[in-house]
């Protein structure tokens, strides 16, 4: 097990993800375009530099599409694919605390978890000082850091699914 508390399951309380929403986000429709989150995240952060206070707008709409990206689309016809396999084993991460997860799965998840927040703090650094190195490289470590996890995602979900 990896925990009773965990930053996902904030999220996952945040998001407000039951069944039926994860079903949704199962959808690679949902997994894809969920990537462009961060991105057009700071995209609307950075367009403070132009917009002042109305930047609060973009970032609104930004929050907005995070939020109703797992919700848009229907479930999926079909899970066999590595998007829909990945979000269903973040979902079976998630719920750790009911699963016995095997240990190394725990480790890689955890770090590449650590790594995406390194990431994100990059990012923010890169946003907060408008340094276009910092920020490029702060959202391109979190999205292939969350590509990774995705991707060991996959393996657990085959692991737990058999």
């Amino acid at each position: 097990m990896h925990g009773k508390f965990s930053l996902g399951q904030v999220a996952e309380t945040i998001m407000g993800m039951n069944a039926s929403t994860w079903a949704r986000h199962a959808n690679p429709w949902s997994g894809w375009s969920r990537l462009t989150a961060l991105p057009l995240l700071a995209m609307a952060i950075w367009s403070r530099v132009w917009f002042g206070w109305v930047a609060l707008a973009p970032i609104a709409l930004v929050l907005l599409w995070i939020w109703l990206n797992p919700r848009i689309f229907p479930a999926p016809r079909s899970t066999d694919n590595w998007m829909s396999r990945g979000v269903l084993g973040e979902q079976m991460w998630l719920s750790g605390g009911h699963l016995t997860l095997p240990g190394h799965h725990i480790r890689m998840a955890r770090l590449l978890s650590a790594a995406s927040l390194i990431g994100i703090v990059v990012a923010g650094y890169g946003l907060t000082v408008l340094d276009p190195g910092y920020t490029v490289a702060g959202i391109a470590t979190t999205v292939l850091s969350k590509l990774w996890f995705l991707d060991r995602m996959v393996w657990l979900h085959s692991d737990l699914a058999d």
